[in-house]
């Protein structure tokens, strides 16, 4: 089973005697539905099997989620509203400060935190950006996990309201499922209006 076996990264950070936070997001390319946050600051004698959440099964993921959060953590996530009014990546970042926020009103403020990706937002905290982190950093991968079962579980919620979509299991990409069922059924409030395919839709439907 793979999995992340050592903590380069967070002790260059000056783990585990500071706070290092990792963080992740989930949820950037759907067409519909919030981009979803975490924030977790993992203990010395932490020994899960964890690794980049897309390399998991659904099933590995949500019994690894379900140890994960019995440790401090924070869930942040940016709303479609917002998507549609700021972008996705400015999204992505208020989401991923709202996770790091959370986790610090439990422990307080981080020394440092290691993000996924190769850009930072406007962070007021010390932050490294790490291309692959959430396949490279055991706290990275972590709140990749928490993430992402966060947000896929809500989908799955969100298709008992709004059945035909597929979203239970396309979670909200572009799916042939999800595409038939913009045709039938029309958008919803939860898509991201500002996505190509759903502006698309709304252009057709708006009178010359």
């Amino acid at each position: 089973m793979a999995q992340i076996e050592d903590w380069q990264l967070e002790r260059e950070s000056g783990w585990p005697d500071r706070l290092v936070f990792g963080v992740d997001e989930a949820g950037r390319g759907p067409w519909a539905g919030p981009v979803t946050a975490a924030a977790i600051c993992l203990p010395e004698d932490f020994d899960l099997p964890v690794d980049d959440s897309k390399k998991l099964t659904a099933k590995k993921r949500d019994a690894l989620f379900e140890q994960l959060i019995l440790w401090p953590h924070g869930i942040g996530e940016a709303s479609v509203r917002e998507i549609d009014e700021v972008n996705i990546l400015q999204a992505t970042y208020l989401a991923m400060a709202r996770a790091v926020e959370g986790l610090a009103a439990q422990i307080g403020a981080p020394h440092h935190v290691l993000v996924d990706g190769n850009r930072l937002g406007k962070w007021s905290f010390s932050a490294s950006a790490i291309v692959g982190g959430d396949g490279r950093s055991r706290s990275i991968a972590a709140a990749s996990i928490l993430a992402k079962v966060t947000r896929d579980r809500q989908m799955q919620a969100l298709d008992e309201a709004f059945p035909g979509y597929g979203w239970a299991s396309n979670k909200g990409y572009g799916a042939k499922a999800h595409s038939l069922g913009l045709e039938k059924l029309g958008v919803t409030p939860h898509h991201r209006r500002s996505y190509a395919p759903i502006a698309k839709i709304l252009a057709a439907q708006t009178p010359n």
